[in-house]
């Protein structure tokens, strides 16, 4: 059987985790990347720049660019790309576990080890590194990331372009809004209001850097 084209957008590390099961499932076209750095390709794959995505017409896409520092842009840099929201995929890794009860909008990325339980909602490009869990009735908005070895408990609602740091934890029903950014092992308790960057034990709110 033929395998369906993708072309992978962003050569890093969340490309590089991701490589193998892709390979698995589509063929890949291209990756495409504006670092000078990604120019001789990876793995026999070309790389071109991003403005070149208009000329694979017959592939669906992955975006898979996103970081700390990077979240925020997403949006914008997936707008710029002028590629319709029906032509990207998803790319469940085969050792995540999803609920048939849980519903993955356009573009999302779950990586190995996820466990997505029932009834839970993934908005459009969300992408989940390895090892997260996220429990029943949650809703992740879209453009935002999870990192690794997460634990978000039931009813927890997040905001679009979050960012939630790997080993973090998530109490029950808290709410967190748009653009926010939970620091690496916090263990957030209560709502989390829009932009705010949240650390430590029990998490609290710091200035954001410019």
């Amino acid at each position: 059987m033929t395998r369906p084209k993708v072309v992978l957008i962003g050569l890093s590390g969340n490309t590089r985790e991701i490589f193998e099961a892709v390979q698995a499932q589509f063929t890949i076209m291209a990756i495409l990347s504006d670092d000078p750095a990604h120019a001789s390709g990876f793995e026999g794959i070309p790389v071109a720049p991003l403005a070149q995505a208009h000329r694979f017409a017959d592939s669906q896409f992955l975006f898979l660019i996103g970081s700390q520092a990077s979240y925020l842009h997403r949006r914008e840099l997936i707008a710029r790309l002028g590629v319709p929201q029906d032509r990207y995929t998803q790319i469940i890794h085969p050792r995540a576990t999803v609920s048939r009860f849980a519903r993955l909008g356009a573009g999302c990325v779950l990586h190995c080890g996820v466990t997505l339980t029932s009834n839970a909602v993934l908005g459009a490009h969300v992408m989940v590194l390895p090892h997260t869990v996220i429990h029943h009735d949650v809703t992740v908005g879209d453009y935002s990331l999870i990192g690794s070895n997460v634990t978000i408990a039931g009813s927890v609602e997040i905001g679009e372009s979050c960012y939630i740091s790997s080993a973090s934890s998530i109490r029950n029903g808290v709410r967190i809004g748009d653009g926010a950014l939970i620091g690496m092992g916090a263990n957030v308790l209560n709502d989390v209001a829009p932009g705010a960057v949240m650390v430590g034990n029990p998490a609290r709110a710091i200035p954001r850097r410019s």
